[in-house]
């Protein structure tokens, strides 16, 4: 257990050091302490793992220490360490070093560089919190710490409002999805008198909860995990998350906050299973998500808003994945999304900085020969969530879908085109960005080149996980085993839904291969009329100005963000205006007010009986002995 809890506090650590003295500290040295931190807890996070896959490692499941104890229920503060956790910790710890890593160049000239490292050591430590928690306020506690961590980082350039307002719009709309979480946790505690994962597993064995709690309980979860996990309708603070430094969005994308969601529901799945209206419907609004995202993916130009669009899709499908009972193969693409993805926003990161904060893609082309890893590791990534073979991508999407053809022709047909819109937008992203002719100002050309080591050493490590990451789940119609599976085996043994694991019973290895190549072929056809229309056509995105039609309703998101501020929050500042005016300023003001003035106005009455005048003090002495006698001689 102690090395579990260094796991934890070691960033704790880190950012109470960057927060207190950080600031006296070389920016150096403040650097490798932001990093160093994560990568201890990685290196116990691999021994860990590798215990769980050697099997000398046995599940944790220890109570630190009793936190709320009443008659009915005692609420323990508590660490859950099993394959899944396991898996999780991996992630985190991983793909949250090389960011910090990378973060020490890519923010060396920014003045509260000990305080943005301060900013990412708290946020791994409240998702490791989340991942690790052995009970459902663990896990909130953790869950509401990276709400607040994504506010202090997305607006960590505070100076700009528009940065502040996306980290408002962040921060409210997590606090909407994040009711329904808290809302579910009140009943689980109502009904089972505890919060723990297992106890309230085995209480389910021998429960007479009716179903339609069941299904109460994992709906309002669910609608926790729309909100962190960036689904409809709760999607769109997540592309403007983008507002935030390069590696906090591939924080956010890759590693930790929006993956809380998909980890949230696989560790219920216990729950998840005896409700499949609710899996259905998840199923639904995560294929939904994923063609709606996917679409307006097509037409962005910016490059970190391409690939937040893109997050929000490819999160639709791992959700569709968890909606029809394939847990591990939710898993699987999380852990390959988190390879490719963190890559990729890394990647825009080192091209925006070698164009001084450009993120337009129609200002950028031919930068594959001024930045040449950034462009191979960038291209292995894009093939990568393409799903080309043999990249990872190819692996963890053809089983999700492979999971869905089984499940429901309509669900498999609506994210295989959601997974071709996927390959179009991405290479249409790699043409303009990297190939033709540069497209920028001169002042940008003269200053071209590939970024510094310290990016481009985490790029190549993601790279390489994102081309080899699909070994973690080898179909067994290539004869192999998949490791997932089999790893996670223990965790999701009850999850025995439609559609789990890699092998999909229900499918013949025939169909599994015609799927696989029906999926590889589409995929090559997207990126070749992506080449088509932006290589040999040389097309350019259209001025803003010049959208017309349909593609100008997609290039503004189909306007969701104005129906939302015309629906909620213009009727909201209504509302707020008259409270003020009426509420604050006639009710509470006022009260205020006339209580002064009545205590001015009855002081200044009594003030007059302290006049200074001794006749007046003779006379009122007199009066009250007068008063007295009458009293007790005449009245009594």
């Amino acid at each position: 257990m102690s090395y579990l809890l260094i796991i934890i506090l070691l960033p704790l650590l880190g950012f109470l050091i960057n927060a207190l003295v950080g600031k006296k500290l070389p920016k150096t040295v403040s650097g490798i302490i932001g990093s160093g931190t994560i990568f201890v807890s990685f290196v116990l996070s691999t021994i860990f793992f590798i215990g769980f896959v050697n099997g000398s490692q046995q599940k944790i499941d220890v109570n630190v220490y009793d936190w709320i104890a009443l008659p009915d229920f005692t609420i323990t503060f508590g660490l859950l360490l099993d394959q899944l956790s396991a898996t999780w910790l991996m992630v985190v710890t991983g793909i949250g070093f090389l960011i910090h890593i990378y973060s020490i160049s890519y923010m060396h000239d920014d003045e509260k560089f000990h305080v943005f490292f301060s900013y990412l050591n708290l946020f791994i430590f409240f998702m490791l919190l989340l991942v690790l928690g052995n009970n459902f306020l663990i896990t909130f506690i953790g869950w509401e710490g990276v709400g607040l961590c994504s506010y202090l980082l997305i607006g960590f350039w505070f100076k700009n409002q528009d940065y502040n307002n996306a980290a408002k719009k962040a921060f409210v709309m997590n606090r909407i999805g994040d009711l329904g979480f808290l809302l579910g946790i009140f009943l689980l505690l109502y009904n089972f008198h505890s919060l723990h994962f297992g106890t309230i597993q085995t209480a389910l064995a021998t429960s007479t909860i009716s179903h339609g709690l069941i299904v109460a309980i994992t709906l309002l979860l669910f609608v926790g995990a729309m909100g962190k996990s960036a689904q409809l309708p709760l999607y769109t603070w997540l592309p403007d998350a983008m507002a935030g430094p390069t590696p906090v969005s591939a924080l956010i994308h890759a590693a930790t906050m929006v993956t809380a969601g998909i980890y949230m529901i696989v560790r219920a799945n216990f729950l998840y299973v005896l409700a499949p209206e609710t899996m259905q419907f998840i199923a639904f609004i995560g294929v939904a998500t994923a063609l709606f995202a996917a679409t307006i993916g097509l037409m962005q130009n910016d490059i970190k808003k391409v690939l937040a669009y893109s997050t929000v899709s490819q999160l639709g499908l791992m959700f569709m994945a968890l909606g029809v009972g394939a847990f591990t193969s939710g898993v699987f693409h999380v852990v390959t999304h988190a390879f490719f993805k963190a890559c990729l926003f890394l990647g825009s990161g080192s091209v925006i900085h070698a164009l001084h904060g450009e993120q337009d893609i129609r200002n950028m082309g031919g930068l594959k020969k001024y930045m040449p890893i950034t462009f191979w590791t960038f291209l292995i990534s894009s093939l990568a969530i393409s799903g080309v073979f043999p990249f990872s991508g190819f692996f963890s999407k053809d089983e999700i879908l492979a999971a869905a053809f089984e499940h429901n022709k309509v669900l498999w047909a609506v994210a295989s085109l959601a997974s071709l819109m996927t390959a179009f937008y991405m290479f249409r992203l790699v043409f303009l960005t990297f190939t033709g002719e540069f497209r920028g100002t001169d002042e940008q050309k003269h200053h071209l080149h590939e970024s510094p080591a310290l990016i481009t050493f985490p790029l190549i490590v993601l790279a390489l996980l994102a081309a080899v990451g699909g070994a973690l789940g080898l179909p067994e119609v290539f004869q192999a085993k998949h490791f997932l599976k089999e790893f996670l085996s223990p965790v999701l043994a009850s999850a025995n839904h439609g559609g789990e694991g890699a092998a999909h019973e229900g499918l013949s290895h025939g169909t599994e291969l015609a799927l696989m190549a029906g999926a590889f072929i589409g995929a090559l056809l997207s990126i070749g009329y992506a080449y088509t229309k932006n290589v040999s056509g040389k097309a350019l995105p259209v001025k803003d100005e010049e959208q017309s039609g349909l593609g100008k309703i997609v290039y503004n998101k189909y306007y969701v963000d104005e129906i939302y501020n015309l629906l909620f929050v213009k009727p909201i500042l209504f509302l707020s205006e008259i409270f003020h005016d009426v509420v604050d300023r006639l009710v509470v003001d006022g009260a205020v007010n006339w209580s002064g003035r009545v205590s001015l106005m009855v002081g200044g009455q009594i003030r007059k009986l302290q006049s200074g005048y001794i006749g007046f003090y003779l006379l009122a002495m007199v009066l009250s002995i007068v008063a007295m006698f009458f009293y007790v001689f005449i009245i009594r």
